[in-house]
């Protein structure tokens, strides 16, 4: 099984990051203060501690879910994330190109647009809809299925796709479709 290294933060990433723990932050404080301690209202207390605690906990489940690198061997390919590792199933793969632009005119379906990763569903005219387990959109690594897309950003994307082909010799391996 080898190992490949997830593409460092790009700079939009490190930016919807910083942005997101500062709206974070600033939420938390916001109910903190906005909690009517000592009121005679019903429920008034517990639901405002318990308001407080949501924006701290997206951010410690966002960051769970890091791609930190990715696994590759004959059979499966394992996204990397700080605790575990989601196995996705090699069977079938016809394609896989690195392009740069995959992502680029993306619309997010479902997921994580940029706090700590960039994950979930997405959609573009280039690609239709794709599943995305991203830290650097210029690292973009597509694997094209006949019925599904999928979106990776290995450190190295011509080494990831030089291995990939000798796993999987009946892939085609192209430079952009």
């Amino acid at each position: 099984m080898q190992s490949f290294t997830a593409a460092p933060w790009s700079k939009g990433l490190k930016a919807a990051s910083m942005l997101g723990l500062a709206v974070m932050i600033g939420l938390g404080l916001a109910a903190y203060h906005a909690v009517p301690y000592g009121t005679q209202v019903p429920y008034a207390e517990a639901f405002g501690t318990a308001l407080i605690a949501v924006p701290p906990l997206i951010c410690v489940f966002a960051f769970l879910f890091v791609v930190t690198g990715y696994r590759l061997d004959a059979r499966y390919l394992y996204v990397q994330r700080l605790l575990w590792s989601t196995r996705i199933n090699l069977s079938g793969l016809g394609y896989a190109w690195h392009d740069p632009a995959a992502m680029r005119r993306s619309i997010r379906i479902i997921g994580n647009g940029g706090l700590f990763s960039i994950t979930g569903v997405f959609m573009n005219t280039t690609l239709g809809r794709y599943r995305a387990f991203v830290t650097n959109p210029e690292h973009a690594v597509v694997l094209k299925y006949p019925s599904r897309t999928l979106v990776i950003s290995p450190t190295h994307p011509r080494l990831f796709l030089s291995h990939l082909k000798v796993v999987l010799p009946g892939i085609i391996v192209q430079e952009h479709l």
